[in-house]
Order: structure tokens, then sequence, then C-alpha cells
């Protein structure tokens, strides 16, 4: 059985197609929709495709890794599959036939992430080569040097393994998706699947400009690395 996570903040725009794409997969599941206080219809569109919500309630600003460990502890699936409120998947019952038969085939497989790409109709050049070169270095990193790197717009993991490694760290603003690869590493193998592919709009880029986002990444990673903190005190929402 697979969760799927979602962690949302005022999501109306987009997350009615990621939900209809999750619908159409036929393999056991369940939808579990973590929100942080949204101030839209995210809650109710969440709820009319059925999805559980799990709703922060905390003064505090909630965290993407606060949101993400909230959906875990609602979820009961054998696998946990994060996505981000904007992603989409062709054939999804295709995309997670391949990715079982993955983790079925090499049982030291503890965590599976794929190419990301902007849609179509939203795609840059800019964003060709960017993601491109991105999940250059995922494949690299995770299938060749052993040591776990992917973003969160899509990472599929066992729970066993989420669970032994203690989650998401909740303290992290920013880089907490390579922090829990990376993790995850050191007690399986982290896999990068090129024949798989999701989709998302690419909004942050667009919005704040490649040179930014690129500069945002390094210094969060660098600092994740080095420091075990991300160097952004706050990960803004892009809507």
């Amino acid at each position: 059985m697979i969760s799927f996570i979602i962690p949302t903040l005022n999501e109306e725009k987009t997350i009615e197609k990621t939900l209809q794409c999750i619908a159409g997969y036929t393999g056991e599941h369940e939808v579990i929709v973590s929100d942080g206080k949204s101030k839209d219809s995210t809650v109710e569109i969440a709820k009319k495709y059925g999805a559980k919500v799990v709703m922060y309630d905390m003064p505090e600003r909630q965290t993407i890794a606060m949101a993400r460990n909230s959906g875990v502890e609602a979820a009961t699936g054998e696998f946990v599959v994060f996505m981000d409120a904007d992603v989409t998947i062709s054939d999804i019952n295709k995309f997670f036939e391949k990715a079982n038969s993955v983790f079925t085939a090499r049982p030291n497989v503890v965590a599976l992430t794929v190419f990301y790409e902007v849609l179509p109709e939203l795609k840059t050049v800019a964003d060709a080569v960017f993601f491109k070169l991105l999940c250059l270095d995922f494949l690299i990193s995770n299938n060749v040097f052993h040591i776990g790197a992917s973003a969160g717009e899509f990472q599929m993991i066992r729970r066993e393994a989420f669970n032994k490694v203690g989650g998401f760290n909740e303290k992290l603003a920013a880089a907490e998706d390579m922090d829990l690869f990376r993790r995850l590493s050191k007690i399986g193998r982290t896999h990068f699947e090129k024949s798989l592919k999701i989709y998302h709009t690419g909004r942050r880029a667009h919005t704040i400009g490649w040179p930014k986002l690129l500069s945002e990444w390094f210094a969060n990673t660098v600092s994740m690395i080095l420091f075990k903190r991300s160097a952004s005190k706050e990960w803004k929402e892009i809507r």
C-alpha cells in the first residue's frame, strides 16, 4: 500500500490537478493532505477528493518538514510517497508498476526519486537545462556514489526506513528533502530511476528567477551538509 502525502499551504490553484492524477491510480493507496493553515479552498478541494486532511494548529509557522512528518503520522502504507501540490504523473499506473518493481527486485533500496520536468506548456529553455543538470546530479549521487540526493517534488520511501532515520529534520526550513535522502543512504541504497518522470509547474524558478533559486539551493545544501542547518530562515511560499 502507498500513502501519498502532500504538504499544502494555499494551493487551490494546483492541488486539484494533482489529486485528479492520484485518483487515477488503481493500486491500494491513501491520500493525506497535510495543511499548514490554508486560507483559500485547499482543504475543501482535498476533502472533495476523499483525502485525509491533517490540520496544523500551532501558533508558529509550519515548515515543510513538519507538514510531511505529520502526514506520515497519519499514514498506514508500507511506502510513503511525498509529492508537492503542483505535481502530476503521466500514466500513473505504469509509473508505479515500475517504481514498485525496483523495490521488489532490490530489497536494499530504501528510497527512490525520478526525473523532474516542468510542464510542457510552462517550460522555458532555462527550465530544460537546469532540471536536466539537477537530475544528472541526482543520478550520479544516488546510483554511482551512493550518496542520497533528491528534491522534494517526488520521493518514494519505505516506511520502515523513514521511521528508522527519524523522518525529516523539522529544524531545517529548506534542504530537508536532500538531508533525508543523505541519511537514508547510510542505512540502504537510494535510487534514481531514470526511466520515470514527474511534471511540475516550475513556479519558484519562474517567480524569483533561476539565478536566485540556484544560489538559494547551493547555500542551503552546503549549510545543511556542513552545519546541519539551512541557510534560509524561511522557505517562502510561491503561489
